[in-house]
């Protein structure tokens, strides 16, 4: 179902055929975001992902757009930790001006002055709207208890001291260091012809002279006591995080640790939404969610709830924390956590955007790409036991991390007694 070409120069190129449908995708994927930043230039993976929007060599801004959205289609980028992408969806027979202008934003963004100074103010409003939606920011705070004084415990977005002072100059610089031959992977999902399309990127792409892979600094794992952050504010509701360091991109227990995630608190049928949303009432929002990077992880729960019921809510979340790696797992909650997630991944790959995702983020981060058929087998193939060591490795008294947004100061004492913080 995969193919996969190489240029000459490094540019690697990923296809998934899907010829039922009448849509493609493609994305071109930078191998660069926020832990390749200096802390200097903290923000400026995201900041340029912006840029690039705002015109070329010979699209302006509004071309981008109506060439686009004028032919049924939509674009967009993101910026992660470790990569950035631009993506297109359109009708099929679009391709190549979906192409077209994806190189042309990639390679040869106009990075004008106005535009800088313009999209400066817009992304530290951005910064200002995700410090006011404490759902949001409470992320970046857990952040900063797991990986402290590293990129990974910095905020994607950059911060208001940074972003004022990041320069055109510093911003083509970041571009030429990192938007390279080597980096640079365009994977394609939909109603489309391999061969075709490596012809038409070919002709796009090539000129790129041959460059080397850009690498980041291993992350340092140094915690060995809990540890407690609490942004006091007067909010309606408490938004907590409980986190922990969880298990790499490669790790051979990857599996092991989502059916984990999935019991715990992956869908409404989970642990932590039976006991704390549907018994007690406590929380609107509860759940699970885990993060894998290329040499590390991390395990979190999220939950929204009431002021007043703070310490009862961790206090349950320890509780299930701690019986999910004590108690047996039943064979019928194991065998529907697997259900569940190979039946979410494969009506995901069905969608030719979702598609060109899983295709290019594995590319871009592994050079390689794993088929459903292959994950379904190592899904199934994780036994109970495999859980219940990726628990006992991962929920770790000594290293669980506790982010609170609300007004919880005078909750403090109690909420670290409670961790056995400073004990």
């Amino acid at each position: 179902m995969y193919q996969k070409t190489t240029l000459n120069n490094g540019v690697r190129i990923v296809s998934a055929s899907m010829r039922d449908i009448e849509s493609l995708a493609v994305g071109v994927w930078v191998k660069t975001g926020s832990r390749y930043e200096q802390e200097e230039l903290c923000g400026i993976s995201h900041y340029l992902e912006h840029l690039v929007f705002k015109g070329t060599k010979h699209y302006s801004c509004q071309q981008i757009k109506e060439a686009i959205e004028g032919v049924g289609g939509s674009f967009n980028g993101f910026t992660s930790e470790e990569a950035t992408c631009f993506f297109i969806k359109a009708p099929s027979r679009y391709l190549e001006r979906c192409l077209d202008i994806l190189a042309e934003m990639v390679l040869y963004p106009k990075l004008a002055v106005s535009d800088i100074e313009k999209e400066r103010t817009v992304i530290l409003e951005e910064i200002k709207m995700y410090k006011d939606l404490p759902q949001s920011y409470v992320h970046e705070l857990i952040d900063e208890l797991l990986w402290p004084n590293q990129p990974l415990g910095r905020s994607i977005l950059g911060k208001e001291e940074t972003i004022t002072r990041i320069t055109r100059s510093d911003l083509e610089n970041y571009r030429k260091q990192y938007y390279t031959s080597a980096n640079i992977v365009i994977s394609a999902a939909g109603n489309l012809c391999h061969s075709q399309l490596v012809r038409k990127i070919k002709k796009l792409f090539n000129a790129l002279p041959c460059s080397l892979p850009s690498k980041f600094s291993a992350v340092e794992l140094k915690q060995t006591v809990p540890q407690l952050r609490i942004l006091n504010k007067d909010t309606e509701q408490t938004h907590l995080i409980v986190g922990f360091h969880g298990l790499s991109r490669l790790h051979p227990q990857r599996y092991a640790q989502s059916i984990l995630h999935i019991i715990l608190g992956g869908n409404s049928s989970s642990r932590l939404f039976n006991e704390i949303r549907e018994k007690r009432g406590l929380a609107y929002e509860i759940g699970t969610q885990v993060q894998r990077l290329n040499d590390t992880g991390a395990f979190f729960i999220h939950a929204g709830v009431d002021n007043n019921k703070v310490l009862e809510t961790i206090q349950l979340i320890i509780k299930e924390i701690n019986r999910i790696r004590i108690k047996k797992i039943g064979k019928g909650e194991l065998r529907r956590a697997k259900e569940y997630l190979i039946g979410q991944l494969t009506l995901s790959l069905e969608d030719s955007l979702d598609q060109m995702l899983w295709i290019g983020e594995q590319t871009i981060m592994l050079n390689r790409v794993d088929t459903l058929k292959k994950v379904k087998r190592e899904i199934n193939a994780v036994g109970l036991s495999q859980i219940h060591q990726v628990a006992d490795f991962i929920f770790c008294d000594s290293r669980l991390n506790l982010a609170l947004i609300g007004p919880q100061k005078h909750r403090e004492q109690a909420i670290k007694e409670l961790l056995s913080i400073g004990k």
